[in-house]
């Protein structure tokens, strides 16, 4: 049985602007550069983002963009310096989805290889609680 989430990875075109993103959108920190060894099934980086250990890899990302996405946990007062990181690396920004009052707020953004990410502010048990509220 499952006991969580080991890691996340991410299949890029360029590490280097992966790292960017995600070291000055999500804060996070780099543990590990393979260089130009490969360990697995080519070069890749490691980073810390939170408790959440993210795994970057070079290759031939997804071709189209979707709804599927990863969503980091970040507070209300983070998100104007995210989002401002986030356009001062030229990626998009999407525009808000309607939410309920009490969900949370969120910030969805593609990055070059169009995987969607998401900053958000709530939690699951907020989010649960308000809809158990109804409309």
């Amino acid at each position: 049985m499952a006991q969580g989430l080991s890691h996340i990875t991410f299949i890029v075109r360029n590490l280097e602007r992966m790292t960017q993103i995600v070291m000055q959108v999500l804060g996070g920190r780099q543990v590990y550069d393979s260089g130009e060894e490969t360990f697995s099934l080519s070069r890749e980086r490691f980073f810390m983002v939170g408790d959440a250990w993210i795994a970057v890899m070079e290759g031939d990302p997804v071709r189209e963009r979707s709804y599927n996405h990863i969503a980091f946990k970040v507070s209300d007062a983070d998100l104007p310096r995210a989002e401002q990181a986030i356009r001062d690396l030229g990626l998009e920004v999407l525009s808000p989805r309607s939410r309920v009052e009490g969900e949370g707020q969120s910030i969805y953004f593609y990055d070059d290889d169009n995987h969607l990410l998401e900053l958000h502010s709530g939690t699951l048990e907020q989010r649960l609680d308000r809809y158990a509220q109804g409309r």
